[in-house]
């Protein structure tokens, strides 16, 4: 059998408990996508799948049901801690052509530079198979203006959640995911 997605949507989300499972399992509640199975997979948006709204994609879905995504995940319990989960996802102007979801997690990043290098990945991995070359040292901005003028890549996006760790012992996880919907 072959499992191919035919959507997607993305969705984010944090949680904070004295125990790190819970607070895990808070984060996915906050994203909407606590009742599921879900099953990480790597980095591969499936040429024509469709990004749908989280609200229309949950309601595709069946508590329990085995779920195929693409993951980023962070927890700390130290006080005044800023980190991000990011997912990246770069899609080809041709849609029977795949495209690149990529992961990234880091500790000191805001929302906006966690999302900026999670898209930078994606777009990266994209642009290698599409056979664009990049400079490395070049800066995201100049590197999404070459995507743009290849005509090769049609969007970039991310999704992406901070957090601050209070200081009260209690962990705090966020979480990103991209859910694939058969």
């Amino acid at each position: 059998m072959t499992y191919v997605p035919k959507k997607v949507f993305f969705t984010n989300g944090v949680g904070t408990h004295r125990e790190e499972l819970h607070s895990f399992e808070l984060s996915l509640r906050d994203a909407g996508i606590e009742k599921y199975n879900l099953v990480s997979v790597s980095s591969i948006f499936p040429p024509g799948c469709k990004v749908v709204p989280r609200s229309q994609g949950i309601k595709m879905l069946s508590p329990g049901q085995v779920t195929f995504c693409v993951m980023s995940r962070l927890s700390s319990n130290e006080p005044r801690r800023l980190m991000a989960a990011s997912v990246g996802c770069a899609i080809p102007q041709d849609k029977n052509l795949y495209g690149y979801l990529s992961e990234h997690h880091a500790y000191g990043q805001t929302d906006t530079v966690a999302g900026d290098y999670a898209e930078d990945l994606a777009a990266a991995m994209l642009a290698s198979t599409l056979g664009i070359e990049l400079d490395e040292n070049l800066g995201w901005d100049e590197k999404k203006a070459i995507y743009r003028i290849s005509d090769k890549i049609v969007r970039t996006t991310n999704v992406t959640q901070s957090a601050i760790v209070k200081g009260d012992g209690r962990y705090t996880t966020v979480v990103s995911a991209a859910v694939f919907l058969l």
